[in-house]
């Protein structure tokens, strides 16, 4: 029975684009079946295209996007409802998508520009606190170095100016 197995699945993989042919005639004829009926009537089928013009309810050409001209006319092709042609649609798509395309460019300057303005003003703040860290160890440095001065005058360890320097002249 092993042997048997491998058989019928190459035997089913043979016929699965067989299989997928003949549906895909049989949405075809499906749709034929609409023609010079009512568009809803044709488009409860969603492998149907309706073209107004021509009254027919054919297959939708899957494999391109948009069909053919040859096929429908754009202003007389419908899908899916029957109150969008696909002139319309692609218009409101199009203007859709690059309106979605705008507003994140504009999103991405923004966030941009905020987080620069907020990384100078980190810098501005930081540069003026190390200012001030900078002014006030100066000032103990210099009441330090007072302190000390008077702790040795006051024991006589202050170093005074060589005495004979007024003489060098």
């Amino acid at each position: 029975m092993a042997p048997a197995a491998p058989l019928r699945l190459g035997a089913a993989l043979a016929l699965l684009p067989l299989l997928a042919a003949a549906a895909q005639q049989e949405a075809a004829a499906a749709c034929h079946q609409y023609t010079n009926r009512s568009c809803e009537e044709c488009l409860k089928n969603v492998t149907c295209l309706w073209c107004v013009s021509s009254q027919k309810c054919m297959e939708y050409p899957v494999r391109r996007i948009l069909p053919p001209a040859d096929l429908c006319e754009l202003h007389s092709a419908r899908w899916g409802v029957c109150w969008v042609n696909f002139e319309a649609l692609i218009i409101v798509m199009s203007v859709v998508g690059g309106m979605i395309l705008i507003m994140l460019g504009v999103c991405c300057c923004c966030c941009c520009r905020k987080k620069n303005k907020k990384s100078d003003k980190d810098d501005e703040r930081a540069a003026r606190e190390r200012e001030k860290r900078r002014v006030r160890q100066e000032e103990r440095r210099a009441e330090m170095k007072s302190r000390h001065d008077e702790i040795r005058r006051k024991y006589g360890l202050f170093k005074e100016e060589n005495p004979y320097a007024k003489f060098e002249n």
